[in-house]
This record gives C-alpha cells, structure tokens and sequence, in this order.
C-alpha cells in the first residue's frame, strides 16, 4: 500500500470516527431532552351515573380478580350503601396493593366516608415474585385513574383522591386532567428519585425503555420482603421497565403543570422531610408550577426528625409510625 493510499484509509477512519461520535452526540443528546411518547397519554372521563353503577362496576373488578390475586390484594370497597357526603379513593404505591390502605380507609369510613381502594394493573397477584410488572405501562396507569375518578363519581358528592409514591403521581395526573376530582392528595408523590440524580432522570428514564427489562430487589435481605410476615401481601422485587414508565408518567403530569393550570379545584401535597426513595423538590417544582397558574394547593411535610419511612401508610412497613402519620393525615385531608 502506497503512503497515499495510507493517508486516505487513515482519512476514512477518522471521518467514521467523527461520525459515530456526532451520533452518540445526537442519540445521547435526543435520550437526554425527549421524554418517551408523552403524547400518547390522555385522559377519557366516563363517570358513573349513581351509586348502584358504582357498586355494580367494583362488584365485576372483585370478580375479574378472584382466580389469580392474593386474598388480601383484593379490591376494597367500604361503603355504607349508598352515596354519601364524601368519598375517598386510596392509590397503593408500586409493587404493593390495597391492603397497603386497609386500616387507614377503615379510619375514613368510621368518619362517614365511602371509601375505594383498587388493586393497581399487574399488581397483587398471588405470585409475589411474578414478572407481570414488565408489562405495566403510563398508559394503563391514566386508564387506571380515570376508572377511579369515575367510579366516584357515584360514590360520594365530595371526591377525594389520594395516592402515594407512585401512585401520588396518577393522582397528580387526575389533578390535571378531572375537574370532578374535588380534592386530590399527592402523598411523596415519586416525580424523581434519590438514586438519579434530577438533570439524569430523563436519559435514565429512556436508557432503561430501551434496555430488556430486569428485576432488583427491595432488600433480599429482610424476611418481610423475601418470605412474607406483614409485607407478605407486597412484591419484593420491582421491575426497571415499570418503574421507569411511572416516572414517564410523572414527566407528562410535569410538562402539563408547567404550561396548564390543574382541573381539579383543590390539591394538597404531602411530603416526608426523612424521604431517602424519592426527591422532594421534584415535587416541589410541580407545586411551584401549579401554584404560579393560581391552583389552590397546599404542602405540609413531616419533619425529618421524626424519622418517617417513604412508606408512611403500610403497617407491616418495619420501623413504621402510623400513630404519628395517620392522625395528622386524616386531620390534613379530612377539612
């Protein structure tokens, strides 16, 4: 090969190597600053018309859930038989299920409330170490949300929805999408996470859609999670794909509050000073958003000396306070 002929390869190499760099560049560039398909959410409202369609339509979920759902992951209704002043719709958080809000919901229907506690999609099955969670997309979450505010509709003139962690974040989607919602009530609501850093969040969120799914656990080593006792009715695993599609949730509910003011008429969101899943000023910026378009939305956040766990609701969560929680949340939500 002649020292021309060395110099042009040389020239090629060089050229195919600027090229593949500006495409990282590009591809990076593009994983970084496009949230995933957010256009494809959206919000279809088809309320109940009373309460015997409310009851009738939980009846048919309880029986769609019989054959293959943890007895205790059940759909719950707790209702007085017939609709009532006020209604309130509990949201479980990933890889756990209704039983997450069972003693909490019976406090609110001691004070007169109707309340609703659905099992969320691929959620409380009797396999605690399914794989079903692959399969959860920010799709069935809104259709999900939309099932509950229009199954309240017929159970109570006042709706409140309330959902922690992940599910803070659908109830912060129907914040900005339902009008009928009265009162939504975002609980450490996950619109970031502790582990990735916020400007990561996005390129992380896309990384891990494009990766095949893979599966980590909550703590192998704690035997709640790994063979039951009082977390025996959660998962102890969780999928990437599926916790990546609610924080897809959250970028569409982010992108909204910034350019739209929220439906729902009143919002309260709570936070945990002691957090370590999720980051508080990711939702800090939506209130911000939400507060700069004139919504009515408070805040309280418990104070981080009193060492609450993300998971301020379950009482089988160990090290849990829910003498302290509860009553402060019932005294918050129910004014």
């Amino acid at each position: 090969m002649n020292r021309g002929a060395r110099i042009s390869r040389r020239r090629m190499v060089g050229y195919g190597l600027l090229i593949l760099l500006g495409l990282v560049v590009v591809v990076g560039g593009y994983l970084a600053l496009v949230p995933p398909n957010l256009g494809a959410l959206a919000s279809h409202p088809q309320p109940v018309a009373d309460y015997a369609e409310a009851a009738q339509r939980v009846a048919a979920l309880q029986a769609q859930e019989a054959a293959e759902i943890n007895p205790a992951c059940a759909t719950r209704l707790l209702t007085h038989g017939e609709k009532t002043a006020k209604v309130i719709v509990f949201i479980h958080g990933y890889t756990n299920c209704p039983m997450q809000f069972a003693q909490l919901g019976q406090q609110f229907y001691d004070l007169g409330y109707n309340v609703l506690i659905v099992r969320q999609p691929h959620h409380g099955l009797a396999d605690r170490q399914t794989n079903d969670l692959t399969n959860l997309t920010a799709d069935e979450m809104v259709a999900y949300g939309d099932l509950l505010a229009d199954l309240a509709q017929g159970l109570g003139d006042h709706v409140t929805i309330a959902g922690l962690s992940g599910g803070g974040v659908i109830a912060g989607w129907l914040a900005q999408q339902r009008s009928d919602v009265d009162q939504a009530v975002l609980l450490n609501p996950g619109f970031g996470l502790k582990a990735i850093p916020a400007p990561a969040t996005l390129l992380v969120t896309n990384l891990v859609l494009l990766l095949p799914d893979s599966f980590s656990w909550w703590d192998p080593t704690h035997p709640d999670y790994t063979t039951g006792g009082p977390m025996g009715h959660a998962y102890p695993r969780f999928s990437l794909h599926g916790l990546a599609q609610q924080l897809r949730l959250s970028f569409a509910v982010r992108a909204l509050a910034g350019r739209t003011a929220p439906a729902a008429p009143s919002i309260l969101v709570i936070t945990t000073g002691s957090d370590l899943a999720v980051d508080n000023a990711a939702s800090a910026r939506v209130v911000a958003d939400w507060q700069a378009h004139g919504a009515n939305v408070s805040t309280y956040e418990f104070p981080a000396a009193l060492g609450l766990e993300h998971d301020l609701i379950d009482p089988g969560q160990p090290n849990q306070h829910v003498d302290i929680a509860y009553p402060k949340l019932i005294e918050l939500i129910d004014q």
